[in-house]
């Protein structure tokens, strides 16, 4: 079957202007391993299936009659991983995006490449998608959506939008969950970010994705595009024969 095309994005007029290109690109991130079969063990103690049941009825319990809005600002934008049927630009204040949920050594890091996965953290302000479920299977929909994310209750937050103010959940990190670990200084993130890998990928396609995307959207954020110019510069200086071991574990 056609793949379907994504539902377009709501945003203020003018929110694709003066928007900086971008100085990582694919060819830089093709330097690094495509990934590595160094897998790290499961961290935190097993989350029972009532957490996930409960969740989900009171999440739906809580969100207002129009339906269930979630708030991306990562990979949420590019893979929702839930039938969406609306989506807005939207702001929020009193989160942004920050790297602190590390070291990550599963998925996008590794043993011996450990990464760091991107949250929200308190504070500031954060221009994202908000995204509204479709409503026809919503239970359903919604506690798979909480399997694949990190078992920290969502929050709810108000996105400003072009139509409006919505109520949308967010997924944050919060001091108290085990995997929480403010960002570290930006030079030691980008050193991390560029050379970090596991069996899913690299943190450099991550962080490329995501800008890309926000892009597409129209969003600059300011942090994230230093640091995707910090990570291609030191990908840029990868000497030839860390490249090559690249391409011989499976880059063309």
């Amino acid at each position: 079957m056609p793949e379907t095309p994504p539902v377009p994005i709501l945003r203020p007029a003018g929110r694709d202007a003066k928007i900086p290109p971008l100085r990582l690109t694919r060819a830089l991130v093709d330097r690094l391993p495509a990934r590595v079969d160094e897998e790290g063990p499961v961290m935190g103690d097993p989350v029972p299936d009532s957490y996930y049941t409960e969740m989900t009825a009171t999440l739906l319990a809580e969100a207002d009659p129009g339906g269930l809005w979630v708030f991306a600002s990562g990979s949420l934008i590019w893979n929702p991983r839930m039938p969406v049927i609306e989506r807005r630009h939207a702001l929020v204040h009193g989160w942004h995006r920050s790297f602190c949920l590390g070291p990550s050594r599963r998925n996008r890091g590794s043993p011996s490449r450990p990464g760091r996965m991107m949250s929200m953290d308190r504070g500031g302000s954060c221009h994202g998608i908000v995204q509204r479920m479709t409503p026809c299977n919503e239970a359903a929909d919604l506690e798979a959506l909480l399997r694949l994310e990190p078992p920290c209750p969502p929050v709810w937050v108000r996105g400003k939008t072009p139509s409006g103010v919505v109520r949308a959940i967010a997924f944050t990190a919060h001091p108290s969950y085990w995997g929480y670990s403010p960002e570290c200084g930006i030079d030691e993130l980008a050193d991390i970010l560029a050379s970090s890998v596991g069996t899913r990928g690299t943190m450099a396609e991550y962080l490329l994705n995501t800008c890309e995307h926000l892009a597409e959207a129209g969003i600059h954020d300011r942090h994230l595009w230093r640091l995707q110019a910090m990570v291609a510069e030191r990908l840029e200086r990868l000497p030839e024969h860390a490249v090559q071991e690249a391409a011989d574990a499976g880059r063309p």
